[in-house]
């Protein structure tokens, strides 16, 4: 007698369900899919006891007939498609037909049901998967689906679950990412008799965010728009002061669906090189639209994970849309004062920028960024003009010394060469004070070179008002419209650290080390980005062991890697690097070339970008040394050319290692702080 058995109907039910549903987040879950896909503007979800005994979920969707609603329990009976061809372009997020089955068959369940402009509903009561009996019944139009004793039937299953609490926890997570991915649908979450999270439904993505993580998270997030071949990146991302210790705040939504992507998050968080700290983890909610054909989204049981027919679009997509979101954001992080009974507004200052592109709006509005005496000081008055032409500047050394120099000489590389005499007897001065009086009992009154004449910058305001009425920012098509002078005036130093600086109706406190760390920082990235990749060749190659496929992956983006100033051979169990890029030492090699081609080939990373943030990590040193001391005296001209700096690049807003360049106070705060309003 033969020992294979062909498994039973309700069996092979429990099987599936096992694959499905694990706990009522799951169950919420589904439901809330099948919900969506009816058209439904609003759903409510119910539970009680974390879900395990009492779960609803209430729609105004399409409703079902009274004759599908005994074909909707059986497996593998869906309304999303019909034939295989369906499966390559799924638009829906429900299409196996295996959820309400499943759930049925480990619980006992009840679906109400009545399709537009049918005058009554009807409702079907199953248990352990057995349907019970089919009635006609009053309802409201839309679907409800109540699931009560969840694993009742399998109780080996429901000893797994774990703590009310917990469970409680899981579904309201669930419930606050597809909220997000859906802001056009009002969600209404109420656990054990109290409301628990509701949003509106007006389709404004921000009001959504607000809703479910709160007003202070909301305020700290920078909108994103970008479309790059075919794929549109739309959302919003935290600032360099929203962040957390992991990742649980990043959300990605591709078609709609909210998924766990590893190519997405490898591209948010090397987009914040040089942003955040490197044990921070950024926020976002991030919407991708893809052309369907081009993501599966049918390789996990819980379709959480999806698959690309090609990872590198995808990731260059979002890490350009973040980086440039980055890189022209200008808010500032507010001070914190306590609020004496009354709730702060949140107002979000925006200095939009030019539509000239970021990299070449720098290199216009910073044609001096070659380190000189500019990093020191810049006289406010203009210079005398000469009759001789100015002399040609020399050329940025290439990157290829990057790793080696010392501080000093970074410096010196990019002194131009007029100047560089004025420079050292402005540092032999400073030295001389310093040395003279190396620690002093008591903070020195502000020179009068800090009080400076009121300093103008022209730039564009843009003003949006509360998160739950504004809309997503734009950028204005007509800045000139709106641009406004505003002033700015140095008031003085505190505790040789800090610059204050009045302007307009806020107040900012300058870390004069961290901007003045940040400017020399994408001085010298500039720098390096103006030179064309060069490569130094090797006396003696330069063997890394690597695995067959790292080693296929370099062979087959050989061109690309070859682009940044490799130069290699494949053998069976290693390659033979015969050149490497510029600034580049040995040591770091081998693991460069395993890092590129496991970025390659997952799809978290091009030989470009993983060249690019070896070179940034490699001058966050020599930034920090070359830049002035917090606890230092500096003369006024030093503080005045950082804050001019600061103030002509209102995108610089935080050092290369992730703190605050400036925070803001604004007068209105003050004011209420001193019970003024």
């Amino acid at each position: 007698m033969g020992r294979i058995n062909v498994l039973s109907f309700a069996v092979a039910n429990l099987i599936a369900a096992g694959e499905v549903v694990d706990r009522p987040s799951s169950v919420i879950k589904e439901l809330l899919e099948n919900s969506i896909d009816s058209g439904a503007t609003a759903i409510t979800v119910e539970i009680q006891n974390g879900g395990v005994t009492y779960m609803r979920v209430a729609d105004n969707g399409c409703g079902m007939e009274p004759d599908d609603l005994p074909v909707a329990i059986r497996r593998h009976a869906t309304s999303k498609i019909r034939n295989a061809e369906d499966l390559e372009g799924i638009l829906t997020l429900g299409f196996r037909g295996e959820a309400l089955a499943a759930i049925a068959s480990v619980s006992d369940m009840r679906i109400i049901s009545r399709q537009r402009g049918a005058e009554s509903g009807a409702m079907l009561e199953a248990s352990g998967g057995n349907i019970l009996r089919v009635s006609e019944r009053a309802a409201t139009e839309g679907t409800t689906v109540i699931v009560e004793n969840l694993f009742a039937n399998v109780p080996a299953r429901r000893k797994f679950l774990k703590k009310d609490v917990t469970e409680s926890m899981a579904v309201s997570a669930v419930v606050e990412k597809i909220a997000l991915s859906k802001p056009d649908i009002a969600f209404k979450l109420i656990v054990d008799g109290n409301v628990k999270m509701e949003t509106i439904g007006d389709g404004n993505m921000k009001n959504a965010i607000y809703s479910v993580f709160g007003r202070e998270f909301a305020s700290k997030l920078i909108p994103t728009e970008l479309e790059v071949d075919g794929i549109r990146v739309k959302g919003f991302i935290g600032r360099s002061d929203n962040v957390r210790a992991n990742r649980n705040y990043q959300n990605f939504f591709i078609n709609g669906r909210y998924v766990k992507s590893r190519t997405a998050g490898a591209a948010l968080e090397q987009a914040y090189t040089s942003y955040i700290a490197p044990e921070k983890f950024p926020c976002c909610v991030l919407f991708l639209d893809i052309n369907p054909a081009t993501v599966d989204v049918n390789v996990h049981p819980a379709k959480l994970e999806v698959k690309f027919s090609n990872e590198k679009p995808v990731f260059e997509a979002i890490y350009y849309a973040v980086r440039n979101a980055l890189e022209q954001n200008s808010a500032r992080p507010d001070v914190s004062l306590s609020q004496r009974g009354a709730k702060s507004d949140w107002v979000q200052n925006k200095v939009s920028q030019s539509e000239i592109p970021i990299e070449d709006r720098r290199g216009e509005s910073l044609k001096s960024r070659q380190i000189g005496t500019e990093l020191f000081t810049k006289p406010s008055s203009p210079e005398p003009k000469k009759s001789e032409p100015p002399k040609a500047e020399p050329k940025p050394k290439p990157a290829e010394k990057f790793a080696q120099m010392s501080a000093e000489e970074y410096v010196r590389q990019y002194v131009r060469a007029g100047e560089d005499k004025k420079l050292e007897q402005i540092a032999k001065k400073q030295e001389e004070k310093i040395t003279e009086a190396p620690q002093k009992a008591e903070p020195q009154k502000p020179k009068a070179e800090a009080a400076a004449p009121t300093h103008v910058v022209q730039t564009t305001v843009e003003i949006k008002e509360d998160p739950m009425t504004s809309s997503i920012p734009e950028a204005s098509a007509e800045p000139a419209e709106l641009a406004e002078t505003l002033e700015y005036r140095i008031v003085g130093e505190v505790f040789n650290a800090y610059v204050v600086v009045e302007r307009g109706e806020s107040m900012l406190l300058i870390d004069k080390h961290a901007a003045h760390e940040r400017i020399i920082f994408e001085e010298l990235k500039a720098a390096m980005r103006s030179s064309t990749p060069t490569s130094q060749m090797l006396m003696l190659p330069i063997e890394v062991m690597m695995t067959s496929d790292e080693i296929q992956t370099l062979g087959t983006y050989r061109e690309e890697i070859e682009a940044v100033g490799f130069e290699f051979t494949e053998g069976r169990y290693s390659v033979s690097v015969l050149a490497i890029p510029e600034g580049v030492s040995t040591d770091a090699v081998s693991d460069m070339l395993v890092v590129m081609a496991e970025r390659i080939k997952s799809g978290t990373g091009t030989a470009g970008l993983t060249r690019d943030i070896v070179f940034e990590k490699a001058l966050y040193q020599a930034s920090c040394k070359a830049a002035i001391k917090a606890g230092r005296e500096y003369v006024g001209e030093h503080i005045k050319w950082i804050v001019d700096k600061l103030m002509a690049l209102p995108d610089i807003t935080v050092c290369p290692h992730g703190r605050p360049v400036a925070m803001e106070l604004t007068k209105k705060n003050l004011d209420r702080q001193f019970e003024r309003t």
